[in-house]
Parts: structure tokens; sequence; C-alpha cells
């Protein structure tokens, strides 16, 4: 569990230019945590936060008041390239190990890369792979070059786009080697 959370909280008007961002404490009355039981990641800490008129001093703000929304939406540029460049890179793997298994396993007398499916599914893999990373080598260069302003005026969208297609090509890589192994 962790002992503070960044929180997204109303404290203006409509719209994103009402909200601010606060660090709110666990140990502040009126904060309850309790863990989520996720299949599979019992590491990650993952948990139910209930939030009841918990007071915050106004030392506890982040940033400027009102302006939280834009703080969010720029971490998001950089998080989601993290969870790209993670995805790309596990489809890589996925790919690798499909490869090497096809030239250690044998069926039916030959060895599975010998079986024109499995040249398929892995010629698939490959192509999905190679122009993914193409992609997100060319965001990353934008990212590595562009000013931080134009940075969150123009690199939103393609960053959104990239993070799509990453996970779209890991769960394709990860749903045939599931069928290579």
């Amino acid at each position: 569990f962790a002992d503070f959370f960044t929180v997204a909280v109303r404290t203006g008007g409509p719209g994103h230019n009402g909200v601010s961002l606060l660090l709110v404490e666990r140990s502040f009355p009126g904060v309850t945590t309790k863990q989520m039981h996720c299949m599979g990641v019992w590491s990650s800490g993952t948990t139910y936060i209930t939030f009841e008129d918990v007071k915050v001093p106004v030392e506890n703000l982040i940033g400027e008041e009102n302006r939280g929304f834009k703080y969010v939406m720029y971490n998001f540029n950089h998080e989601r390239w993290g969870l790209a460049a993670q995805a790309c890179r596990f489809s890589r793997v996925l790919l690798e190990e499909s490869m090497k298994y096809s030239f250690k396993r044998e069926t039916f007398g030959k060895k599975l890369i010998e079986h024109p499916v499995i040249r398929f599914k892995l010629a698939h893999m490959a192509r999905q792979v190679e122009a993914t990373y193409s992609f997100l080598e060319n965001v990353t260069y934008q990212m590595a070059t562009m000013p931080k302003d134009e940075q969150f005026a123009h690199l939103g969208g393609p960053i959104a786009l990239l993070k799509a297609q990453c996970t779209s090509t890991f769960e394709y890589c990860a749903r045939e080697a599931a069928q290579i192994f």
C-alpha cells in the first residue's frame, strides 16, 4: 500500500480548469484503503481507496490551484510512451522466443519452423513488431528533439496511437506465441 496519493479533485468551476492536484496521506482521517484481489498481480498493491470528508492542508496542493488537469495530461504522454515501449519490447521477446522454440521442437517428424503455418505466424509477428518498433522510434525521436511546450501541444495524439499500436501488437504476438508453444 502507498502512504501518499496524488489525487485530482474539483476545486473550481466546471471543466478542466476547475481541477487541482492534492497530495493526500493515507493516515489522514477519512481515508480508508482495502487491497483488491487481482489475478496474477499480487505485488502491484492495487487498492480500493475511499475518501470521506477528508480535510487536506493547503500546503498539500501540487502546483497551482485549478491547473491539475493540465499536469495530469502532461504526465500521460510519458506514461503512455513508457507503456508503449514495454509492450513493444515484450512483443519482440515473444517473437524471439517463438522463433527459438520453432527450431527446437519437432512435430510430425520435422522441426516446427519447417511447417508453413508456423513460418506464416512468425512472419506476421515480425512484420508487426518491426512496423511498431519503427513507429516507436519515430515518436521517441520527436520527444527527444522537440521542445517540451511543442511536445505537449503536438504529441498527445501520436503517443496515444503509439500506445494503442504497441499493445495491439503485443496482444497479437502473445496469442500467436501461445499457438506456437
